[in-house]
């Protein structure tokens, strides 16, 4: 049986700022407890630190810089960097540990704590839960102790210039600046961590940028912009009434990318998953024929790389299991409807928004053909997602009425549509996806199921 983690979710612990578990006191035990581990292992352990635009970002960061401290390791701040960036950063350059500070796309309020082991990869299940019960114990250790041991200090921005600037050369050699070169893109920052790299990495690369939610000011990440809301950028895209080849927006921490076409197309990560199969499958880098999309992703995705030859596999939801599916198949490719892409052709450890840019603008630059036209024969079958909010997660089958309308779907699908019923792992939220033939089936069926779950245990 897999261990019940009480902190971690899918893609690390998060939550409101200021609330359990981050709390200044919680989040000093996080890391204590993670330093100590480390210590244990090394003595010259060293972590490094990014985080995102929020204003809860900077004390959470110089929080948990002094738990790792107190415990005898040290750490150096990147200072406002995406996610990838310090997932490469940990790899790259020795550290034993990465932290990110960011809750991704969720609300200014809310906050989170990311690990990266130092292969730059996220933590199992198993490593994570392990962690758990050692935060746990220095949780209880620090309640005797005096307030005094867990105020704040000074910040620890801006960090070092050097490792974010490391970051964007890296990026720029994984693709070929001659086919970025002219490119005119419109690109939504989320107002997040990509402000601080994209302007940069745009330009060596030759790009022809303009950036709209480039404006951090600690409350406006993601505030009706991002990845969350691809209209916007796509809107724009529209009134600008050719001015651009496509425009490109990210989310708070730039792990993920959207895209929309010249026409002002939303193109979701299942899009790119296709034009970057194909393209790899052509050149001959797309190992085993294979790309790992998830659960999630849609049936047409899986008809139309069969169609050119591709096997698809699905793993579950959260780019840190795409990974793990990847890395057990060999697959090079990888990703999320949601917009996380992992391209294992090269040093990638995760999900990376700003790298999927340039890799489709590379794609559409060797391909001759625009965006569009190069997944035109995409075929999405009807697909909703309904999110009911919960206060508990009770197991489905534990549930009669929520039970007996998911038979009923899957009965009535029978194979011409799919179920999936999931809780969020990194909010209070369940998922109900419904494919099916006819937008009425997928209706119906969605209806019926989050209808059972907001009477059963909805908010």
């Amino acid at each position: 049986m897999k261990p019940v983690r009480q902190l971690f979710g899918t893609d690390g612990i998060r939550g409101v700022a200021g609330e359990y578990p981050l709390n200044q006191a919680t989040v000093f035990a996080i890391g204590r407890a993670l330093g100590t581990r480390l210590r244990r292992r090394s003595q010259d352990a060293r972590v490094v630190i990014g985080q995102d635009t929020r204003e809860s970002s900077a004390w959470i960061a110089e929080a948990l810089a002094r738990g790792l401290s107190e415990s005898g390791v040290g750490h150096t701040s990147a200072g406002v960097l995406t996610t990838p960036g310090v997932a490469y950063i940990v790899h790259t350059h020795g550290f034993s540990a990465g932290i990110v500070i960011s809750a991704s796309h969720n609300p200014w309020q809310d906050n989170g704590i990311k690990l990266f082991g130092r292969d730059g990869m996220k933590l199992s299940d198993a490593i994570e839960h392990e962690i758990e019960q050692e935060i746990f114990a220095h949780i209880e250790e620090l309640a005797a102790a005096p307030a005094s041991a867990i105020q704040p200090g000074a910040d620890i921005l801006p960090g070092d210039a050097s490792l974010r600037a490391d970051y964007v050369r890296w990026l720029v050699t994984n693709v070929d600046v001659a086919l970025l070169r002219g490119r005119r893109v419109l690109v939504d920052c989320a107002n997040g961590a990509a402000c601080s790299v994209a302007g940069e990495l745009f330009r060596l690369c030759g790009i022809e940028a303009d950036f709209v939610h480039a404006d951090p000011d600690g409350r406006n990440i993601n505030a009706g912009c991002g990845a969350l809301h691809p209209e916007c950028v796509a809107q724009l895209i529209v009134e600008s009434a050719g001015k651009y080849d496509l425009g490109i927006t990210f989310d708070g921490d730039a792990d993920r990318a959207l895209f929309s076409d010249a026409d002002g197309r939303v193109i979701n990560g299942d899009a790119v998953l296709l034009l970057c199969a194909r393209d790899m499958h052509a050149r001959g880098s797309l190992h085993g024929d294979t790309v790992v999309a998830t659960t999630m992703s849609n049936m047409g995705l899986e008809k139309a790389l069969r169609e050119s030859g591709i096997r698809m596999l699905r793993a579950n939801v959260g780019d840190k299991y795409v990974l793990e599916e990847m890395l057990k198949t060999g697959a090079t490719l990888g990703g999320e409807q949601s917009g996380h892409i992992i391209f294992r052709d090269g040093e990638s450890t995760t999900g990376d928004g700003l790298l999927t840019a340039l890799r489709v603008l590379e794609v559409v630059g060797r391909s001759g053909r625009p965006l569009h036209e190069l997944i035109s024969d995409l075929k999405i079958f009807p697909q909703v997602i309904k999110n009911v909010r919960v206060r508990d997660r009770i197991p489905f089958d534990q549930m009669a009425d929520v039970a007996k309308a998911i038979r009923k779907a899957e009965q009535s699908l029978d194979g011409n549509g799919r179920v999936v019923v999931r809780y969020s792992g990194t909010e209070k939220l369940a998922r109900v996806m419904i494919e099916a033939e006819t937008e009425q089936q997928m209706t119906l069926h969605a209806d019926e199921i989050a209808g059972a779950l907001q009477t059963a245990i909805g908010i």
